[in-house]
């Protein structure tokens, strides 16, 4: 059971702001596992909300709502982009292309929980775009640092993937083994939010996972 105090990056009568463990669902998924929007609730002693999700496998921030209109005004935030949200992953050492600026068009098969990419238009698709950048590199792994533009589903996954970066323990997107607790090295590291009320700009970072291969990486992040 994770202690939800430690997780806590920012709180106060508005929102509260968690440092997801890799391996809990955001939202319940199963029936008998609670999940970290569960754990939050039972915190702050009534229901939270998040407006927006990470991949049960994906680690770092995210945000929960306190009340109707902080959950308004955050989801109406994320679907004009003015979140900015910042990733780090660990990828195999493949050649990162000249572009640094991904754009793709995705569609996700519920069925199996997965999305395609196309490298043109093609119906049913959405837009995906993402920016990256190499900020160094292990014996085995390149460290990137990428800022999605858009909010897809598996976007980072899948259009990494699509250019021949797959993440460290990323089976479903073809890395070739995966990690015990099945948590694959990408991390949402920080978030720019505008507070609802006070109009503040927060700039949230979250420590990276307690793991060696994080600590070596975490020493190329800014």
């Amino acid at each position: 059971m994770y202690k939800i105090s430690d997780l806590i990056l920012h709180k106060d009568n508005q929102l509260l702001i968690l440092n997801k463990p890799a391996g809990l669902s955001v939202q319940s998924d199963r029936a008998e596992e609670k999940s970290l929007q569960d754990l939050a609730s039972i915190y702050c002693k009534f229901n939270v909300q998040a407006p927006h999700r990470l991949d049960r496998p994906t680690s770092g921030v995210v945000i929960f709502a306190k009340n109707k209109k902080a959950l308004r005004f955050i989801s109406e935030n994320f679907k004009e982009r003015k979140v900015k949200k910042t990733y780090i992953a660990l990828v195999n050492k493949h050649p990162l292309p000249e572009e640094k600026t991904l754009v793709n068009w995705l569609k996700h098969d519920k069925k199996i929980n997965k999305t395609r990419v196309f490298n043109q238009e093609t119906p049913n698709t959405q837009k995906a775009e993402l920016q990256l950048e190499k900020i160094g590199e292990t014996d085995k792994y390149q460290i990137l640092k990428i800022k999605p533009i858009t909010g897809r589903t598996h976007q980072i996954r899948a259009q990494l993937a699509n250019i021949g970066l797959a993440i460290k323990g990323d089976v479903k997107y073809g890395f070739k083994r995966g990690e015990r607790d099945r948590s694959i090295f990408l991390h949402a590291s920080e978030v720019e939010v505008e507070h609802p009320v006070s109009g503040e700009m927060l700039k949230i970072k979250a420590p990276v996972p307690n793991n060696n291969l994080w600590k070596i990486a975490d020493t190329f992040i800014k």
